[in-house]
């Protein structure tokens, strides 16, 4: 999916909203629990509940690759549903890749290639070994590369706020460099919503990237702070939520409530929207 069509895409459902399907089988319903595919049967559900509410999915592939190669098999049976359904939607491999040029070029193959099994939209990438371990992932038309640039999570400031002499923090520069990998039309990053005010530093170096923003919900990031210091004119943001909305309940209604917490996104998001 292009730059425009994504851009289509959140205007006509009036939302940015990306749905994780961090898929744990300890936390499906017991019902679930029992059957063979039930992740894929989970994931199915909630993808018919949410679908209409949101325009990306993004699987974490370590909760598939964690059950072998049965997770893989339902991996590939959750993204051909999405790609079966006839409605547009965005998906992204959350796979936090990054290796030498060779390895990156067999990652890109594994979840870029139309050709491939999975066929993803894009990928999510650790830019920390360079050029030569980013831009393999940039050759499929189309496809997008989304680069881990400042993360919610604790140990972010091990190393992404540290300064050089100069004074400039590493993701900063991670920011800037990284436009000589790709372009506005292939290349996003990830920006956690836990440090929402630091968006706008962040757009002083990519302004119009689409930027990957996890932990509105679970974690504690709020949805208008992230609008009000990300947003652009063409929106310029997928917003993800994962825990609040799959695991709204464990029980047999899971699919229901899953819908109404991505519903109240949303709505929440469409008044952002212009």
């Amino acid at each position: 999916m292009d730059r425009q069509a994504l851009i289509s895409l959140i205007r006509e459902r009036q939302s940015f909203l990306c749905v994780g399907l961090d898929t744990d089988p300890a936390k499906m319903p017991a019902h679930l629990q029992e059957q063979t595919d039930g992740v894929f049967q989970f994931n199915r559900a909630i993808i018919d509940a949410t679908i209409d509410s949101c325009v990306a999915y993004k699987p974490n592939l370590a909760f598939y690759e964690a059950l072998g190669i049965e997770g893989l098999r339902q991996l590939k049976m959750t993204m051909d549903y999405i790609h079966s359904l006839g409605k547009p939607v965005f998906t992204i491999a959350d796979a936090k890749r990054g290796d030498i040029g060779n390895t990156s070029e067999r990652y890109a193959r594994a979840f870029l290639d139309p050709k491939g099994d999975f066929n993803f939209d894009a990928i999510t990438v650790a830019p920390y070994m360079g050029a030569d371990s980013v831009q393999p992932f940039t050759v499929y038309p189309g496809k997008w590369v989304i680069l881990l640039a400042l993360t919610s999570n604790k140990g972010a400031f091990d190393f992404q706020l540290t300064t050089d002499a100069q004074g400039t923090p590493l993701y900063q520069r991670v920011l800037d460099t990284s436009k000589q990998w790709g372009n506005e039309d292939n290349m996003m990053y990830v920006v956690g919503a836990t440090k929402a005010e630091m968006l706008t530093d962040v757009r002083r170096h990519v302004p119009q990237s689409f930027l990957l923003v996890p932990g509105v919900g679970a974690q504690g990031g709020s949805l208008d702070e992230v609008c009000r210091y990300g947003l652009t004119d063409e929106c310029g943001l997928l917003v993800n939520s994962s825990r609040g909305i799959i695991y709204a309940s464990n029980g047999d209604d899971f699919a229901e409530a899953a819908s109404v917490e991505a519903r109240k996104l949303q709505q929440q998001m469409a008044s952002w929207i212009k």
